[in-house]
């Protein structure tokens, strides 16, 4: 449809002539191409961002790029809902309120209000979460313990949050009767509801143990650049007196420095 829209844009009936087509398939094409022209240089900009603040933020290398993807993988599932339940009607067929109407198709603005709602909403959870297992690595240097207790501190207060969302954008898409609605608040509330439990209950402590204490890590001219974070040098933290073990980074090498004892913080 939008090939034979264009061809007929591009047809000169006479010259000094302007052919100009209308109507719904054409009105749809130009919005999709209004919206989605500038939406990955949007994207590309939110991400970058986000991942300056939260190197800023926690004078890290990785741990903002898992955040970016952790959150990117709470994105990817509410829109594979969406189009299982839209537009292939995966649920079509049980009884109200919990039936959804097979479109066929994705309303063209949804990808666009889930992603400025939903990346928002992740990387909420995602600081709360780095932030308590930050403060506890910086007063005891053990990364394992600091996972485990940044979740135990954190895991309510994200699971209390995140049960608030579904609930409100659950009752959107149980009751509204308007499709964009309904698919607008089943997209949050799935997203939500993986984000809080599969994601920053299992996948994100997980990634965190892997990585060690590489989550920390910062190379020295980063160092230079930026400052140390308080109690960390790059990727070793000195906590009364003992060093944790990680990366240390200057010139390529990776081996283990000892610092001075004594409490730095």
């Amino acid at each position: 449809m939008a090939g034979l829209v264009d061809s007929l844009r591009l047809t000169v009936p006479a010259p000094g002539w302007r052919l100009e087509v209308a109507g719904v398939s054409a009105s749809a094409i130009d919005l999709t191409r209004s919206l989605y022209g500038g939406f990955p240089y949007v994207v590309a900009l939110i991400l970058a961002t986000t991942y300056g603040l939260l190197f800023l933020t926690f004078r890290s290398v990785l741990l903002p790029l898992k955040a970016v993807l952790m959150n990117l993988l709470s994105l990817g599932a509410s829109y594979g809902a969406l189009v299982a339940v839209f537009q292939m009607g995966l649920l079509s067929g049980l009884p109200a309120p919990f039936a959804f109407p097979q479109m066929g198709y994705v309303e063209a603005t949804l990808p666009i209000l889930l992603f400025c709602t939903l990346f928002g909403l992740s990387m909420d959870y995602e600081v709360f979460l780095l932030s308590r297992i930050r403060e506890e690595f910086l007063a005891t240097g053990d990364n394992s313990r600091s996972v485990t207790v940044g979740l135990q501190a954190s895991g309510r207060v994200i699971t209390g949050a995140a049960a608030i969302v579904v609930a409100v954008a659950g009752s959107f898409s149980l009751a509204a009767d308007v499709v964009q609605i309904k698919a607008l608040g089943l997209g949050i509330a799935l997203a939500v509801l993986v984000d809080a439990t599969l994601v920053r209950g299992l996948l994100v402590p997980a990634t965190l143990h892997l990585l060690g204490a590489w989550n920390w890590w910062l190379p020295s001219w980063l160092v230079r650049v930026f400052g140390p974070s308080t109690g960390v040098h790059s990727g070793f933290a000195t906590v009364h007196g003992q060093v944790t073990e990680g990366p240390r980074v200057d010139g390529g090498a990776t081996d283990q420095v000892p610092l001075p004892t004594g409490s730095i913080r």
